[in-house]
């Protein structure tokens, strides 16, 4: 059987489950994209259980994309701070809670309750204009200091 373009052929449908389909769009010898007869929905081409693969060709099964995974930096972060970690400086339970703001300056010891990361104690200043805090969540880098920006 010869595959091209319009040509009839089975493929299965996730929309409405049928199998009777025809090529749309071919990449080389390979079969990419069809419409089903059924519902007339375009999707890719699937083989229907119990088939062979039309297209023929060997190839190595590419790892399938999961949705949800986190990306490299956010699980090196999660490693680097587990949850039962303790902050490297001691609340000063004197002062009351501060609502986090970029605007505000903060010292080592000082509790703030950020909007998303809840409440957390600020551990040491690394650099001008930032400060790392430690939340329950993990340790995070906050602006603090910012001039508020001139309105237009």
């Amino acid at each position: 059987m010869e595959l091209k373009v319009g040509k009839d052929l089975f493929a299965l449908c996730g929309k409405c489950d049928a199998t009777w389909h025809v090529i749309v769009a071919m990449d080389g010898g390979k079969v990419t994209k069809v419409q089903c007869k059924q519902c007339m929905g375009y999707h890719r081409y699937r083989v229907p259980p119990g088939e062979t693969n039309v297209n023929q060709t060997k190839t190595a099964a590419k790892p399938r994309r999961t949705v949800g995974t986190t990306s490299k930096a956010a699980a090196a972060r999660s490693k680097a701070a587990p949850k039962d970690a303790l902050p490297l400086v001691a609340a000063d339970l004197s002062r009351p809670v501060r609502a986090y703001a970029m605007t505000h300056t903060y010292e080592p010891g000082e509790r703030i309750e950020h909007p998303k990361f809840g409440q957390g104690v600020v551990e040491s200043l690394p650099e001008p204009g930032k400060v790392s805090v430690f939340f329950e969540s993990g340790r995070r880098t906050l602006a603090h200091g910012r001039t508020a920006s001139p309105s237009l």
